[in-house]
């Protein structure tokens, strides 16, 4: 694992998964494209630099699955062709992970609320007999309004479990609004250390930051990274709630490889 991304091949391989997202979705017709790009960096950084043989990852912001699906591309897990078949009738990958034919899937997700219960079940396992490896879960933000979240995380607390990492993509959007539009929340940060729980902010699209945030010095107890994030980043609707539904048109997908592009040369 480098901690020098930005001296490698990381930033070709960042550029290259962000241009298949774009074209997974726009081929595919689908929406909650925003969410997947704020949360891909992510992803990508545990996939490519954080995550071990011993280690697991659960993704809980199922409407995320195209972000997954590239980030598993990207280290060749997935074929280009079985990408293709994203969100098709009788496809392997739909629109949230769910059956046999994901690499590394646990449980298929989808209904919010339910990842932070089933990670801190899954570390606590790891404890108790006394095995190596971490669990990894990523959250969108508007999740942590659900009752079973902060329950899971008085849970991890309690039980001490400084083998779990729970990522949350704090882009400030959900389905019908802004999280402090919809329930008064800006920063999760005071309410998660109100449980005890130790949380680190980071830049959620600064790969280096992510890094050392995953994987630094451990506990006491679970770890919460809040990736500050952009919903739609590189969009014509970055930051925008249409990121959440809408599809892209033609002349949007063109728009988001230049603006891709543009990114890299600046």
């Amino acid at each position: 694992m480098s901690n020098h991304l930005l001296s490698g091949s990381f930033p070709e391989k960042r550029l290259a998964a962000r241009l298949r997202l774009l074209r997974l979705h726009y081929e595919s017709k689908s929406g909650h494209i925003g969410g997947n790009l704020s949360c891909l960096d992510a992803m990508l950084v545990l996939f490519h630099c954080a995550l071990t043989e011993d280690d697991r990852f659960v993704l809980s912001k199922g409407h995320s699955a195209g972000a997954l699906y590239t980030a598993l591309w990207s280290v060749n897990r997935l074929p280009d062709e079985r990408l293709q078949t994203f969100g098709q009738d009788g496809s392997s990958l739909p629109g949230h992970p769910s059956g046999h034919g994901v690499p590394g899937l646990l449980f298929p997700t989808g209904s919010l609320g339910h990842g932070p219960s089933l990670c801190a079940g899954m570390a606590l396992a790891l404890k108790r007999r006394g095995k190596a490896g971490r669990i990894f879960c990523l959250c969108s933000d508007g999740e942590w309004q659900e009752g079973s979240c902060l329950e899971a995380l008085q849970f991890a607390v309690r039980q001490d479990l400084d083998n779990l990492v729970i990522l949350i993509d704090h882009n400030g959007l959900q389905g019908f609004g802004t999280t402090k539009d919809v329930m008064g929340i800006e920063d999760l940060t005071p309410r998660l250390e109100g449980f005890g729980a130790s949380v680190a902010s980071v830049d959620g699209h600064d790969p280096e930051a992510i890094l050392r945030a995953v994987s630094g010095p451990c506990g006491p107890g679970p770890r919460i990274v809040l990736l500050r994030t952009r919903k739609g980043l590189g969009l014509h609707f970055e930051g925008k709630l249409e990121s959440h539904y809408l599809p892209l048109t033609r002349e949007q997908y063109e728009e988001g490889i230049r603006r891709l592009h543009s990114e890299v040369t600046a």
